[in-house]
């Protein structure tokens, strides 16, 4: 046997147990040892029978004076028994084990660990751990002592798991340490083998504390090396060197009708300053939303088409995409540089045209969707490549992107935007690899947008405050997560993504996790019952229209076209208004269900209004009696800064479902080592010296580790 072998071939593991076993990631005698405990109990200190107090959980070690069965209220069956040691006596109580009788034997020896209580005027232990004191070999491994607990399924129970794991120790010496010689010697690190023999059976606290030390720091330098391996890889490549052109950045920003603010400058200054260089920019412009993010991105366009390179710009719906195409064009035009759009609505015919003018260089400036990553899409002379929303996009899409120019075989400069911001500590480890602006501030003249939770028996007193709003000129968004109640719950996040199957999207884009206990299927709101009541029984003398991402890109257009202009005053619909959209005059957003949605997911809702100068509202309704949802909620009403909001929802949620991890595969960080600046900070100076001094393809076993990190945390 050795470390390969199939769990189901070691003793005591039968057929059924190996198909448990499978379903927690266990088919092997390695992934067997490498199934660490969730928590340990420590039962090393043995007291006598005259020390223990009520209410404390403790370990004793003494001799069976008596043990007998009897069945109590019919159907239980109770095991008594009497203990002693040379201090006095305990009456120990199991419940609904009777074959405990056959176990354990008058005048055994045994250790006892669990919770002492007070019944009946004694002490009692009740169903405690019990293990043989063995004379053959004093090493317990369920009481007495520094004692394990898993994570457990049905069948499988951490004592189980003791007892069947301990007989594989002998081989954890087989397991090859992957993190080199310096690394250790440098951080005063145990061996792999050591540490994770003193997870699974601690000699002591102090060993404990060791082997946690190793095991914390390997999950975060791996990650870290990751990173900072690609950003190393990724100077080695070519990228077109764009001077920055002054005067015509000046005249630009003088035409622009308004001042930009002093973090748009600076953003858009490190950006220039990237774009001058001939290595790759990957640089994450990340500022709340309505921060102007787009303008500074018009900024690196405009300068990277004047100097006779190419400029793509990706969005993850048609109508951002649409959005940006016209505000985008329009700064362009007193500069006489040719901008397209391409979707998966353009007609083939103008298709064609606008992919022979991009592989002729004829077109400067491309904004797009999904249908820019196809393979057909050809550059003459790509200088620089923005996705915006870039959560939105999986690492294959966003590498779509990195395409050759023909005309000069470099890869252009990588542009990340999102308005969801990035909590500081994942800033540091899953997107260690780029540089970051942040556009702290929003532009002038921006009212604090007021939110409140709705209950259920407020809910007509909001309608009539919202129809004061729509006679005042107000306009209204209404978001549902169905959009109709057949429709799946993944409907919620696949907006707009064309042409692909759920599956490839649940691959590719953040899901934005719904829990199924918080409310029915029939509870929630759909947007076509929600359009038909609000419509017919609420505000029937207003305009009410929907919008929802399986709908015709013609049918889109045309519903906030109405929405934009003013025609419809309230507008059902579902998440793909999520992100981008600005229309000035609406004023409030209705979130139905919202402890469906993610903390970040909300923010950006709420950003869809508050974009003009008139005070802006988002009401926020539910029926959830969660504390988790009710927390959340809460955290949108008390702040409008989204980097609290987006550390909050990294502590509530963890980093998997923060940043699509459970999507990509991405290894199951511990959500304390998430949180622990420290940490992170000691294993990212670790990872830098390392990266700096050695090239990592010399170390193949670490390489294999730093695998399953790289090509999801990065976006090259």
């Amino acid at each position: 046997m050795n470390l390969k072998t199939p769990i189901i071939e070691v003793e005591g593991i039968g057929e059924s147990h190996s198909r448990l076993l499978e379903k927690l990631g266990i088919c092997t005698i390695e992934d067997f040892l490498w199934y660490l405990p969730r928590r340990w109990d420590d039962f090393s200190n043995i007291l006598l029978i005259n020390q223990i107090r009520p209410g404390e959980k403790v370990s004793i070690k003494a001799k069976v004076a008596r043990i007998t069965n009897r069945r109590v209220k019919g159907t239980l069956n109770l095991t008594e028994a009497i203990v002693a040691d040379e201090s006095g006596l305990l009456k120990v109580v199991w419940f609904n084990q009777p074959f405990l009788t056959k176990n354990i034997h008058v005048d055994d020896e045994i250790f006892l660990s669990g919770v002492v209580e007070f019944s009946y005027g004694s002490i009692q232990m009740t169903s405690p751990t019990y293990e043989k004191v063995s004379f053959d070999d004093n090493e317990t491994i369920h009481t007495g002592r520094i004692v394990p607990v898993y994570p457990e399924t049905a069948g499988i129970t951490s004592k189980w798991i003791r007892s069947k794991i301990q007989p594989l120790m002998k081989y954890m010496y087989s397991i090859k340490d992957y993190l080199p010689e310096s690394v250790k010697s440098e951080e005063n690190l145990i061996d792999l083998p050591a540490a994770i023999r003193q997870m699974h059976f601690p000699e002591n606290e102090s060993q404990l504390e060791k082997a946690n030390e190793r095991m914390n720091f390997d999950e975060m330098f791996l990650l870290q090396t990751a990173v900072l391996n690609s950003k190393k890889q990724l100077k080695t490549e070519k990228a077109i060197a764009t001077p920055i052109n002054d005067e015509l950045i000046k005249s630009f920003v003088q035409n622009l009708g308004f001042d930009l603010t002093v973090a748009q400058r600076k953003s858009a200054w490190d950006i220039l300053q990237d774009c001058a260089k001939d290595s790759p920019m990957n640089r994450l412009l990340q500022g709340d939303v309505g921060s102007g993010k787009t303008v500074v991105a018009a900024i690196a366009l405009l300068n990277t088409a004047i100097s006779g390179s190419q400029a793509a710009l990706l969005c993850p719906t048609e109508i951002l995409a649409k959005q940006h195409y016209v505000k985008v064009a329009e700064m362009m035009k007193l500069f006489e540089i040719e901008c397209a759009i391409l979707t998966g609505a353009t007609r083939k015919e103008e298709r064609d045209i606008i992919l022979a003018r991009l592989k002729e260089g004829e077109i400067k400036i491309i904004i797009g969707t999904h249908a820019l990553l196809e393979k057909n899409v050809e550059f003459w002379r790509l200088g620089l490549a923005i996705v915006d929303e870039q959560h939105r996009f999986g690492v294959e899409q966003r590498g779509a992107l990195r395409k050759e120019s023909i005309s000069s075989g470099t890869i252009p400069h990588f542009l990340a935007m999102t308005a969801t911001p990035i909590p500081r500590t994942l800033s540091l480890t899953v997107y260690g690899d780029l540089d970051i602006s942040i556009i702290y501030e929003l532009p002038p003249g921006r009212q604090k947008i007021v939110t409140r939770i709705v209950p259920e028996e407020k809910r007509l007193d909001a309608y009539v405050f919202i129809k004061k709003e729509i006679n005042r000129g107000g306009q209204v968004y209404v978001v549902c997560t169905l959009v109709e109640q057949k429709i799946q719950e993944d409907e919620l996040v696949s907006e707009d993504l064309e042409q692909e199957t759920l599956s490839d999207i649940q691959k590719k884009i953040i899901i934005h996790p719904i829990s199924k206990t918080e409310s029915s299927e029939n509870e929630r709101k759909s947007v076509l019952d929600e359009y038909g009541r609000l419509s017919r029984k609420v505000f029937p003398d207003v305009v009410v229209d929907y919008i929802h991402g399986q709908m015709k890109t013609s049918e889109k257009e045309l519903a906030m076209s109405k929405f934009v202009n003013g025609t419809t005053k309230v507008l059902v619909c579902s998440s793909i208004i999520e992100v981008g959209l600005d229309v000035p005059s609406a004023t409030i957003i209705i979130v139905e269900d919202a402890e469906r949605f993610g903390l970040a997911q909300l923010h950006q809702f709420r950003g869809r209004v508050g974009r003009g100068l008139k005070q802006s509202y988002c009401l926020l309704f539910s029926s959830s009696k969660s504390d988790t949802a009710k927390k959340r909620l809460e955290a949108l009403v008390f702040t409008d800064n989204g980097f609290k909001l987006a550390d909050t929802d990294l502590e509530i949620r963890g980093p998997g479902d923060f940043i699509g991890g459970r999507q990509h595969g991405l290894p199951d960080i511990k959500m304390k080592n998430m949180m622990d600046i420290e940490l992170i900070k000691r294993c990212r100076e670790a990872a830098k010296r390392f990266v700096a001094g050695y090239e990592v393809a010399d170390y193949p076993l670490l390489v294999k580790n730093i695998d399953k990190y790289m090509g999801v945390l990065t976006l090259e």
